[in-house]
């Protein structure tokens, strides 16, 4: 049971759910929508006025009719002066002019709510567009820790599956709203000024509707809220699927995985139904309370016609705009449903949207103009965000401009943790970090890495061109791009492609080699001709006699340059000014490949066991 509870504890620190709060009838994140739709004060006012224009003109038609019943039936004309004036300059006969005036009212309806629908909805796209790019910043912005923990799918939910729920919410439930406030309130104008008493009976039990939201709203919203997660996982397990086929096919897990998805699918299914449960509750109850009002206002109005207190035509006309007022709300039990979701998106696109990354520009932080000259770690201590275990214990090293230093160490000895501590993707726990002699964080993020070139020891290709990845966030010649292609050793196989630097290289490089892939990840560090080079394990997946070229290259072009290189191929680093031999987060040994083999110490049996020199590692171990 603790184990049990451990992994919720942790997976809920991991949720993208803000903090729960209490329930609330129309919630108060979807209302954040609002200040985004302000920014485009045109499209907001003619949506408005277009809807509320439509919804007045959508019952005068019922109004003429009910004074062209009177008229029928009397043959005597009713209604305003004014409006008699108008029927009559219409036609001489008021049978036409009644007609004529029910024709204009659909007309008017038509370009009216065309206005609306045209505004609402380019006004949601607008929005959906800002979201989507507010929450992206606020992803990008976040250090490299945030992500080690979460599942890509379901960040991904949330710009695209939660992002579209808000555009919803804009184009449908804000006309909704409109239409339901406009309409209502233009029935009681009309319907007052002919009978109160019926007006009365109309709207009466329709304020019963209050307490029914009130019940819907509170129960529905929690299971919304877990919809929209059970949306997210979905999306994890897909991603992580399609992702890695060909490790689920390797292992014949495709039953495994299918498994997997059924249940997040089932837990959706659930959810939905739950909500779909309790909504379908809701609903029959508004048609119950219609069902009442429209009742009671024919029998009423059956009898206050008899007595003469209203004519016929006002009864009719009584009866139009109620049925007429069935719409509006069926679409207010649409309408609470709608908003629900809504704030269940909203709570995840908000959440982060108002993500805050912990490693930032100080506020004084300066440019870093120069290029990098020197870097120096003094004491470093580092233990990764959520763990206890000390990664970096008190690690002390410089290199200087033109050093080559080397880091080697067995998995999980520290050493790409220093590369990442450079880069600033994470921030010691204490010590420093200097960059000609000053501490990074006094730089600004982006002049640092601007200084840096970085290969890490899984390349990652987007989806494009070679040219693409190579030219990557970067401005170059055709002459620059050819340079760094030859260094980093990949013009050779790039003349073979079909296409040149033209091919496409599929879905994170699927299809070139992992050789061909580090290849031209070097190639983009190399092209922006950095001041400092990082290789995390850059040329693991390279062979032996490309990486010696590749070495060459490298020491022949960049006597300026810095380069601190990861391995656990020695003769990565072979050449290296200095080799830091790392164990768990300290430096044992450091010096230049010769003196370091001398020493019989851990170097030189890694050294032994990658060379074959078995007979040496023997001595070795009967040495010590």
């Amino acid at each position: 049971m603790a184990g049990e509870g451990g992994l919720e504890n942790r997976q809920d620190s991991l949720s993208i759910e803000p903090p729960e709060e209490k329930t609330k009838v129309l919630g108060s994140q979807v209302w954040r929508v609002i200040p985004y739709a302000l920014r485009y004060p045109r499209r907001l006012l003619a949506g408005f006025l277009g809807n509320a224009c439509a919804r007045i003109v959508d019952l005068v038609p019922f109004v003429a009719i009910g004074w062209a019943v009177d008229y029928f039936t009397s043959d005597v004309m009713v209604g305003p002066m004014f409006i008699q004036d108008v029927v009559t300059s219409i036609h001489s006969e008021p049978a036409v002019g009644y007609g004529v005036m029910i024709f204009t009212g659909f007309v008017m309806l038509a370009f009216f709510q065309g206005v609306s629908e045209y505004s609402w909805q380019t006004l949601g796209y607008n929005i959906q567009h800002d979201l989507r790019m507010d929450a992206t910043r606020s992803l990008i912005a976040m250090e490299a820790s945030y992500y080690d923990m979460r599942q890509t799918g379901q960040l991904m939910s949330v710009l695209s599956s939660d992002v579209n729920q808000l555009e919803d919410v804009v184009s449908d439930s804000s006309t909704s709203i409109i239409r339901i406030v406009f309409t209502f309130l233009t029935a009681f104008v009309i319907l007052a000024s002919m009978s109160l008493k019926l007006a009365g009976i109309l709207f009466g039990p329709i304020l019963f509707i209050i307490p029914c939201v009130y019940w819907f709203s509170t129960r529905v919203q929690r299971k919304y809220r877990k919809q929209r997660e059970s949306t997210g996982d979905i999306h994890a397990v897909l991603e992580n699927l399609i992702s890695g086929i060909s490790v689920v096919q390797a292992y014949n897990a495709q039953v495994w995985e299918s498994e997997r998805v059924a249940r997040e699918s089932g837990n959706y299914r659930d959810q939905a139904m739950g909500a779909s449960r309790d909504r379908n509750r809701f609903l029959p109850m508004i048609y119950v309370i219609a069902g009442v009002a429209f009742g009671l206002l024919v029998t009423a109005g059956g009898w206050l016609a008899s007595t003469g207190e209203i004519s016929t035509g006002e009864l009719v006309t009584f009866l139009l705009i109620s049925t007429r007022m069935t719409m509006p709300m069926f679409i207010f039990g649409i309408l609470i449903n709608q908003l629900q979701r809504g704030e269940a998106a909203a709570k995840r696109v908000f959440a982060t949207i108002d993500l805050e990354p912990t490693i930032f520009d100080e506020p004084d932080a300066i440019e870093l103009d120069e290029s990098i000259v020197s870097v120096e770690f003094r004491d470093v201590h580092f233990t990764y965000p959520g763990t206890t275990v000390k990664v970096l214990g008190g690690i002390s090293f410089k290199a200087e401009g033109g050093d080559f230093l080397g880091v080697m160490g067995h998995t999980g000895a520290g050493k790409t943790t220093i590369l990442k501590l450079l880069m600033r993707y994470y921030v010691p726990d204490s010590g420093d970090v200097l960059i000609n002699g000053t501490s990074i964080n006094e730089f600004t993020l982006q002049s640092v890495r601007d200084k840096i070139g970085f290969v890490s020891q899984e390349p990652f290709l987007f989806y494009g061109t070679v040219s693409d990845n190579v030219r990557y966030n970067q401005q170059s010649t055709d002459q620059e791009l050819d340079a760094a292609l030859k260094l980093a050793g990949a013009w050779d196989f790039i003349q073979e492609l079909e296409s040149g630097l033209d091919t496409m290289v599929g879905d994170r490089g699927a299809k070139l080699s992992g050789g061909q892939r580090a290849r031209i990840s070097l190639a983009r560090a190399l092209l922006k001709q950095p001041s400092l080079l990082i290789l995390d394990e850059a040329s693991s997946a390279l062979d032996a006699e490309t990486e010696r070229k590749i070495q060459q290259n490298l020491l022949a072009s960049g006597s300026d340059r810095t380069t601190i290189a990861v391995a656990h191929r020695l003769s990565t680093i072979r050449n290296a000014n200095e080799i830091l031999s790392m164990v768990d987060g300290a430096v044992v040994e450091r010096g230049v490949h010769d003196d370091l083999v001398a020493a019989n110490g851990i170097y030189a049996s890694q050294w032994t066991i990658q060379t074959g020199d078995m007979a040496g590692l023997t001595s070795t171990a009967s040495d010590s």
